[in-house]
Parts: structure tokens; sequence; C-alpha cells
């Protein structure tokens, strides 16, 4: 079976998965989608860019799980700030349990200090919209295979203010000048980043990426949302606590993107979101 299938939408590719991938152990190891590409073929990802090169397309990643970190780069420390630790977890893709060109349901391992913590299932799909738009659908379970209670953090839960950051992520396509970045009630960074919403749109020269959380539970977690800075839009796990994970429970998540061709408006970005996230 091919380990770095090609997703695509009505016989055009739009993304590819890769699953083992050949990086240092201080950019967390794991499997991720890049190059994703719009219908009209623009890409709306990025893969280890010059400012953060542990961003790696669209994954899961996250800082802290139990002190380890599966997010890459420095780990932010309490009193300290980033600082440079020897503490990287990997994921190890293990297998498909199904791979088709429309989508995939791959197992995987998060492995740290010599020992598993985490087993996922990752269900994502290609799901056509419309003759310029299709959606994302990326659910991921993680299940605690330890013999105690996990926890999950964030640098928001270990003392930096806003950066709650960790969960599924998407890096996307940096320009010359930052996307725009609105909701169904708000617009611009500082007043979408840390909120929940149903939906969130980050608009760039010539596409327009809409994030939806596609279960109450997913909704329920702030968005983590840079423009400024870099182009990247999260699910945060960890936003004001910890999420504690028992022994042998699991913690489920489903984040819906629609991916267009051209700057979509308010409107048109929300009846694509309800459009992709219907039953």
């Amino acid at each position: 079976m091919n380990d770095s299938p090609v997703l695509r939408v009505a016989g055009r590719p739009v993304g590819r998965y890769v699953t083992r991938p050949e990086l240092p152990a201080r950019l967390s190891p794991r499997p991720y989608l890049h190059p994703v590409t719009t219908r009209g073929g623009t890409a709306v990802t990025e893969l280890s860019p010059a400012d953060h090169l542990h961003h790696l397309g669209v994954g899961v990643a996250v800082p802290d799980v139990e002190g380890h970190n599966f997010w890459g780069g420095r780990t932010f420390v309490r009193d300290r700030g980033p600082t440079e630790l020897d503490n990287h977890g990997a994921q190890r893709h293990t297998g498909f349990r199904l791979c088709d060109p429309d989508g995939f349901v791959a197992e995987l391992r998060w492995v740290a200090g010599g020992g598993e913590l985490l087993r996922e299932r990752r269900t994502v799909a290609a799901v056509g919209l419309t003759d310029t738009a299709w959606a994302l659908d990326f659910t991921f379970s993680l299940t605690n295979t330890t013999s105690g209670p996990l926890s999950i953090g964030s640098p928001a839960t270990n003392g930096r203010p806003g950066a709650a950051y960790g969960g599924f992520f998407w890096r996307a396509r940096k320009e010359s000048a930052p996307p725009g970045v609105f909701t169904a009630h708000a617009e611009g960074e500082e007043a979408v980043h840390g909120r929940c919403a149903d939906w969130v749109a980050l608009v760039g020269g010539a596409w327009t990426l809409v994030f939806a959380g596609a279960t109450d539970r997913t909704r329920r977690d702030p968005w983590f949302v840079r423009t400024a800075e870099y182009p990247g839009v999260g699910s945060s796990l960890a936003h004001d606590a910890r999420l504690e994970i028992p022994a042998g429970g699991t913690a489920v998540r489903r984040v819906v993107t629609v991916v267009a061709d051209g700057r979509l408006g308010r409107d048109e970005a929300a009846a694509l979101a309800g459009k992709a996230v219907s039953p």
C-alpha cells in the first residue's frame, strides 16, 4: 500500500499525506499533509518554513504531553520561557486501516522517552463542495495507553498567556501581505484568537480557508490564530487548563476545513462551512 497517498477530488490531486518523514528529533517527527492545494492548484500549506522549521503542513501537534514535546522546537518552561530541551516525542505511522483516493484511516503511536503514551486513529477525507471549493475532513482520536492518567498542556497552561496552541494545526501559505481573518461575528487576529466560534476564515491573496469544528466538543475548543507573525490556525486542546485523559480514555476532535479558490466574504464562508459539516 502507498505510504504517501495522494488525496483527490474529482480525479484532481489536492493533497499528499506523508507518513514517515525524515526529520531531526527536535522537530518532533510526525505524519503531515503537504502540499495541500485548492482545486485550481494554489498551494495553501507550508512545510518547515524558515520562521518555524517545526511547522509541518496540516496535522496534529501538541507541545506538552506529560512534559514531552510533540510540537517541535523549544519548550516553554514556566519562569524560564522558551527553552531547548531534549524532550521531543514522535508520532509513528503504523499502518492504514483504509486508504482510498478520497481519504484514509491511519493508525499512529505517540512515543517519547522510550515508551508509548498515546495511540491515535486519524480519519481524513477529501470532499468536493463546488467547482472552486472542497473540504478536508480531519478527525483524530487520542487514546491513553499508559497505566495511569495522562494530561495534555500548552504554553498557556504553563504560564505563557495567549499561546494555547496544540491539537489540529494548519500552517498556511505565507505571502507578501498577512492574510485576513474573520468569523461570523468578529474580524482581525486580536478579535478572533483565543475565542470559540463555529468557524474561522483565513483569506489570502487568491485563496480562502474556512475552519469549522464539526462536533459540539470540538466547538468548545477556542481557536489559535496567527496572521501577523505567520499564517496559521489551530484548535486548542488545552486553553485554560490541561486536558486530562484517564488510562484507557480517548479524546476525539473533528475539524473540517473548506479549501477555496478566491477571496470569500462572510456570507460565502458561512454557507460553505455549513455545507461542509452538514450530515
